[in-house]
């Protein structure tokens, strides 16, 4: 039943446990020494589309998840949880018009304050079913004390069943730590209708004003509908924003003093209520793809360069909206599509970007989709892995490629790093697969051949003389 990348994306560590969710949403945690179970709780109900795929996230002490299931018409949520029991300490809905809880010791519930206001953004019952699913987990900013949650698409995909911005679907919302409640949310694709969830991540970093000088606690995310966004961390308020692919089509631009996209009404798919059999809405292209100009794989942040560097896709879709009604546990989507590539020789691409700016300080091209995270290191190298199984490792400042190491299998893991005996130690998780092998045209003629395999490759780095 999950839609639509079949895999699990890690764990949590705390004490002695091992925690980390499943796909018929449960959470388990594992003894470290001996494997076994130390506590297993349920999310949510599998038959109604909930499922779980993202790392859990320790933050002040609390275990943080969200759910799956945009697709399937369930509402998103952040859990904090005990992480020694796995007991429920609060709960918030990212969904408008729901009602978040705090846990007693007993377990009791008391009600914490409403999500947003109902009926605001969306109209009648169509909140109760509205998606934004939290599927790609969350970041914690210790500065703050607020947990930075992505949202996924309001559901269903057809935007004519919902007219309204539908809070808080493609969105950041900023949650306080201790409380749970929504202390600001920035929605990056407004009334959604081409499945540009907002779930990718949020990343701290100091900004600098290019105005003012000042230097402003801030968070970069390159989101699904091809924009990047440069927010204050501490109140949501919209700092930069510049496209980082080549080509959109679903907005003519972004006004940083509305903080709103600026709609191509164009280009967003037909209302099949107004075609002459009622059964499909008017075809248009749309790029970036829903796939999005990013998605699930992790952007990376140097300190010492400013920059961010963002794993890339570039390519598009047609797109249609078709009828659609809610039936428990059934797809929800009410649209049609077909994925396509729109240059000959890459999709992929990392690219390197001034958050200040907003400018591509350089790219490095890839023939296939790029689907695996990003890491940087204080060395002033930039490591990343490729659909066609290299690993490789690149200079921060230029982009140039140092080194590289073909592992036999496509790369969906990010890399990380760790000192061991002294030595710097880089590994990466390898294995094809996730939601991109899944799609036919254009985009399997770049992947069908890749090897799935599924191994760990630990490299040590040299010491210069």
């Amino acid at each position: 039943m999950p839609c639509c990348d079949v895999i699990n994306r890690g764990a949590a560590l705390f004490g002695n446990l091992v925690i980390f969710a499943t796909l018929d949403a449960q959470l388990v945690a594992l003894n470290q020494d001996t494997g076994k179970v130390a506590w297993k709780e349920k999310l949510e109900d599998y038959a109604a589309g909930y499922s779980a795929s993202a790392a859990p996230i320790i933050a002040k002490g609390k275990l943080i998840t969200g759910v799956s299931g945009g697709e399937f018409g369930v509402v998103g949520r952040i859990d904090a949880r005990d992480p020694m029991t796995g007991k429920l300490l609060w709960t918030r809905p990212t969904v408008e018009g729901h009602m978040g809880y705090t846990f007693d010791a007993a377990g009791n519930k008391v009600e914490n304050g409403i999500s947003g206001t109902l009926n605001a953004t969306w109209p009648g019952d169509l909140w109760k079913t509205g998606g934004a699913a939290t599927w790609n987990g969350a970041t914690y900013d210790p500065e703050t004390n607020l947990i930075y949650a992505g949202t996924g698409n309001p559901a269903p995909w057809n935007s004519h069943n919902r007219p309204g911005d539908n809070l808080f679907s493609s969105s950041t919302v900023a949650i306080d730590a201790d409380t749970g409640k929504i202390v600001w949310h920035f929605q990056n694709t407004p009334h959604d209708g081409w499945d540009y969830d907002g779930v990718n991540e949020f990343v701290s970093f100091d900004y600098k004003d290019p105005k003012t000088g000042k230097v402003v606690k801030a968070g970069g995310k390159a989101d699904r509908n091809g924009f990047f966004f440069v927010n204050d961390r501490t109140n949501g308020k919209l700092l930069n924003v510049f496209p980082f692919v080549k080509q959109i089509t679903w907005a003519k631009g972004y006004d940083l003093k509305t903080a709103r996209p600026i709609y191509d009404d164009s280009n967003r798919p037909g209302d099949p209520a107004q075609s002459a059999d009622g059964k499909k809405g008017s075809v248009v292209t749309s790029a970036p793809s829903f796939l999005g100009g990013k998605n699930q794989m992790q952007m990376a942040y140097s300190p010492q360069t400013g920059l961010f560097y963002v794993p890339s896709n570039e390519w598009a879709m047609d797109i249609w909206n078709e009828p659609v009604s809610y039936k428990k546990g059934a797809a929800y989507l009410g649209a049609g599509f077909t994925i396509k590539a729109t240059h000959d020789d890459y999709i992929g691409a990392l690219r390197a970007y001034d958050p200040a700016t907003g400018k591509m300080v350089w790219e490095n091209k890839n023939y296939a989709p790029l689907w695996g995270g990003v890491l940087t290191t204080a060395g002033g190298l930039v490591f990343y892995g490729t659909p066609e199984g290299f690993l490789k490792g690149v200079d921060a400042k230029t982009g140039k490629e140092l080194w590289s190491f073909n592992v036999g299998t496509g790369i969906v893991a990010p890399p990380i790093s760790w000192e061991q005996d002294g030595e710097q130690m880089i590994a990466v998780t390898t294995g094809w697969g996730g939601a991109v092998p899944l799609w036919g045209g254009d985009v399997a003629k770049r992947v069908n051949y890749l090897e799935q395999g599924g191994s760990v490759w630990v490299f040590k780095l040299h010491k210069q003389l």
